[in-house]
């Protein structure tokens, strides 16, 4: 939820577009000037999901946090004080879609966790009441 809060809130936050790595033209020295003096755009990250099944412990999951790569697209705002010369600044590469999707499938995993404690919980609660 952390991940997909963080991108959701970082969506506008905007900056310089990374100088490129051939470019010895005056947009070049003119971006990366920029890009010292301006922060860099969000990086958005993801949550990516592994199976850790494995020998005498079957189930479970593990979550490894990345960057998305690519990280940012290049979008048009003329007036950001970091624009290059053709108008473009680097905006975060965050699928609004996505992110919303993720908070959801967070939400109800979180509670069917919560549900499947409760059940242990009153399964163990009437079989102590067995015994007694």
């Amino acid at each position: 939820m952390n991940v997909a809060a963080s991108n959701i809130a970082n969506v506008s936050t905007t900056g310089p577009l990374p100088a490129s790595g051939g470019s010895s033209t005056s947009a070049g020295a003119g971006s990366s000037s920029t890009s010292s003096t301006y922060p860099a755009a969000y990086v958005p990250l993801r949550v990516d999901q592994v199976d850790q099944s494995s020998g005498s412990t079957p189930g479970g999951t593990i979550a490894t946090v990345s960057t998305v790569s690519p990280s940012y697209t290049a979008q048009s705002d003329p007036n950001a004080p970091f624009a290059n010369q053709d108008g473009l600044v680097a905006a975060p590469n965050v699928d609004l879609a996505s992110e919303l999707v993720q908070l959801a499938t967070a939400k109800y995993s979180f509670i069917a966790n919560a549900k499947v404690i409760q059940a242990y919980s009153e399964t163990t609660e009437s079989l102590l009441d067995i015994k007694t």
